[in-house]
């Protein structure tokens, strides 16, 4: 039992960790509380029971073609209004002072939460780190850019998480003067953000931002764009007093109805491609931000999977059947001068097939450029370090197709590898097995970061760029898409 700030919880000690599940820390975003900054939860008596999880964010089942995603995004929308909670886990037998990593889940803005499989946090607690997850709000409810209503709800409850873990982390043996956010896809963009925001500054003292980006928010053009389409498909005005009677189902749907949204303006490129309506919304991107100063105190540990795209291509069925023209229209999806990206990139990998061109353009559209630009902003402020990595093993999911792709690294993060329902013919990791010591060697590098500052190698400077690329083996590697980097400029 451990006694919060709001109240007694009750975890489940197991193999020498304890978890405790579902913990409010902000009070349940209901009716027009939806559209508001996150709350201060009510304080309760008794003890809480903190060893069953807990409800969600709205949200609809997500699925991505031929690949089980299901331990990525969990089962869906469990259904519950007070799901504005942490998950924690913590070595079993308590000490104190150690470091803390929050952990942010991605799912393009409108999917994930902490109940998905690969978010078990006992390998970190085994480790000596109390880990963190939590959920947000997400989708109309976190990102809809809403007149009357504050901007990036879902980015301001993950603060509101950091001020409970200030606030509570201690009492489950966490030093909250040594806190490290780490996220993935959406979280790690959200990640950029919060490292972006001044409100957040002295909440965490180190930053992991795994294929995020600092480049990926929408303007407020972009977003109105969004909010016309949302209120007309609802037949309401656009603004949060029209929201608040609204349900969270209907909410859901009307935020499956504007996916595809075409959201490119006449300066303005969309920074997710079409693949989600709803993102950060600013006005100065987080790598802008960043440049300026903002962050300047909080080490940087950033990187990108090899072949990011093959994910949105291969479980489709449209990675190996890419043309020239899907190649042409991924450039110019994403880039000013398409034709000049396409030549950048068959000069820069002679030889690849339409597939991968595809894929390196989508990737690096989405992924690449923004991290890219995110740790030369970090890079140029010598207060704090910056470190960079790719990881580039790849799996042998839907006949080799899958590879390095968004997402691989998660399970090797977590130290995961080994659970079955990553591994099959459809499962992320494919049918093979990993090199034995991968995921316990980039879990360690992980840990290293959040407890010293350091995960093992080089730092990242604006001139030699070294990123470590991890694979059966690890290499340290000079500015790895130097070519391509420029072409985005």
């Amino acid at each position: 039992m451990v006694t919060t700030a709001q109240g007694a919880v009750r975890g489940l000690s197991r193999d020498g960790t304890t978890a405790f599940l579902n913990i409010p820390y902000a009070a349940p975003p209901v009716g027009a509380r939806r559209f508001a900054s996150p709350r201060r939860h009510e304080s309760w008596d008794g003890v809480r029971n903190a060893t069953v999880p807990g409800p969600n964010a709205p949200q609809s089942e997500r699925n991505l073609g031929s690949v089980d995603m299901s331990p990525y995004f969990g089962a869906g929308w469990s259904r519950g209004e007070d799901y504005l909670t942490v998950n924690v886990w913590t070595p079993a037998t308590v000490g104190g002072d150690l470091p803390v990593m929050v952990f942010v889940h991605g799912g393009g803005f409108v999917a994930g939460s902490t109940r998905s499989a690969m978010y078990d946090g006992s390998g970190f607690a085994r480790d000596g780190v109390v880990l963190v997850t939590l959920n947000y709000r997400l989708g109309i409810a976190g990102f809809l850019d809403l007149p009357g209503a504050p901007a990036n709800r879902g980015l301001l409850d993950v603060v509101a998480a950091l001020r409970w873990v200030r606030e509570n982390i201690a009492a489950f043996g966490g030093d909250p003067r040594n806190v490290t956010l780490f996220g993935q896809s959406a979280g790690a963009t959200i990640v950029g953000g919060v490292l972006a925001t001044p409100e957040a500054t002295g909440l965490f003292h180190r930053a992991i931002v795994q294929s995020g980006s600092g480049l990926g928010a929408f303007t407020t053009e972009q977003a109105a764009r969004v909010t016309k389409a949302v209120a007309a498909a609802l037949g309401i005005d656009p603004h949060a007093d029209a929201f608040a009677d609204i349900s969270d189902d209907r909410l859901v749907e009307a935020a499956n109805g504007v996916a595809g949204i075409d959201l490119r303006t006449g300066t303005h490129s969309d920074p997710l491609i079409g693949l989600s309506p709803f993102s950060l919304v600013l006005d100065t991107q987080p790598a802008e931000s960043v440049a300026a100063g903002i962050g300047a105190d909080v080490d940087l540990l950033i990187g990108t999977n090899a072949e990011e795209g093959n994910l949105y291509l291969a479980p489709a069925g449209n990675y190996s059947t890419s043309t020239a023209a899907d190649v042409d229209a991924a450039a110019a999806r994403s880039h000013p001068d398409p034709a000049r990206l396409v030549e950048t990139y068959r000069k820069a990998c002679p030889g690849a097939s339409f597939g991968e061109l595809r894929s390196a353009i989508m990737g690096h559209a989405l992924f690449g450029k923004g991290s890219w630009a995110l740790a030369s902003a970090h890079a140029a402020h010598p207060r704090s370090a910056t470190f960079g990595y790719e990881f580039a093993w790849r799996s042998e999911a839907l006949n080799g197709e899958l590879g390095a792709t968004h997402t691989m690294e998660l399970p090797f993060v977590f130290d995961l590898a080994l659970q079955p329902e990553l591994h099959g013919p459809t499962g992320l990791l494919g049918p093979g097995e990993p090199p034995a010591d991968l995921a316990a060697r980039m879990h360690e590098a992980w840990v290293r970061f959040a407890r010293t500052g350091d995960p093992g190698w080089d730092a990242y400077d604006n001139e030699r760029r070294a990123t470590m690329r991890i694979d059966a083996r690890w290499t340290l590697v000079d500015d790895p898409h130097g070519q391509e980097r420029q072409a985005w400029n």
